[in-house]
């Protein structure tokens, strides 16, 4: 017995003892094929759940079980599968069934009979392979954790529309107050962040000086109440000239 025979005899009982398991001592058989391959009978073992399948499968039979789904990645193994027979499972035609859908489509040609859905009612009898993109639109990610995911998720951006509430809030009851003299050589800037009293900051500027240059005309003061009307009255911010 060479090595590669000794391993597809090992895979093979290995594959009869889970059958065993799923399927009430009952088990899947293993037969060599010319050149190369193995034929896998599981049909009409009761099975609820798809075993483990050797990777030089070339021909599959689970027809007649209780199969409502494939786990994903199940059939990606398979590359040399050239025949397989699905049909006679109540397959149960939800999210967890898309795995299978796809599969069937890229493999049509392999396939002996096409599955058809068991249930839910609305797709009942139809073929697998024959349910649309738009039917599996609402499905989310295939992971255990996407419900854990989602609520983190939703509780991190209540956290964000709160903070930006309260900064809106802070924004509207902030005032600032800008002293300019005539000769607008220096503003000391106040801000206030909250007309609470423990919220009251006071920011001085008093070392922030600059030096007009003599040489441009002044500030038009007859347009200063204008402007310092409309900053009060539309932002909130208080200018009062020395």
């Amino acid at each position: 017995m060479t090595d590669r025979t000794r391993s597809i005899f090992e895979i093979c009982l290995t594959l009869k003892a889970v059958s065993r398991v799923l399927a009430a001592q009952q088990s899947c058989t293993c037969s060599f094929l010319q050149p190369s391959g193995l034929r896998v009978n599981c049909s009409s073992l009761n099975l609820m759940e798809l075993p483990y399948l050797p990777t030089d499968t070339t021909k599959l039979h689970v027809q007649n079980n209780w199969l409502t789904s494939v786990s994903p990645g199940r059939f990606d193994r398979l590359v040399g599968l050239k025949k397989a027979s699905l049909s006679g499972n109540p397959f149960h035609c939800d999210c967890r069934i898309e795995y299978l859908r796809n599969w069937l489509i890229k493999n049509k040609a392999i396939i002996s009979k096409e599955p058809t859905c068991a249930s839910p009612s609305s797709v009942a009898q139809k073929a697998i392979s024959e349910l649309s993109d738009e039917y599996f639109s609402s499905c989310g990610p295939a992971s255990c954790t996407n419900g854990t995911y989602n609520a983190v998720m939703g509780v991190m951006l209540c956290c964000v529309i709160v903070l930006l509430l309260w900064c809106l809030r802070l924004a509207k009851a902030s005032a600032f107050t800008l002293f300019i003299d005539e000769r607008h050589s220096g503003f000391e800037a106040d801000s206030l962040r909250s007309m609470k009293p423990k919220h009251r900051r006071r920011l001085h500027t008093d070392s922030l000086n600059y030096v007009m240059d003599l040489e441009k005309p002044p500030l038009n003061m007859e347009l200063l109440p204008q402007v310092l009307d409309m900053l009060h009255k539309k932002h909130n911010i208080k200018i009062k000239a020395t």
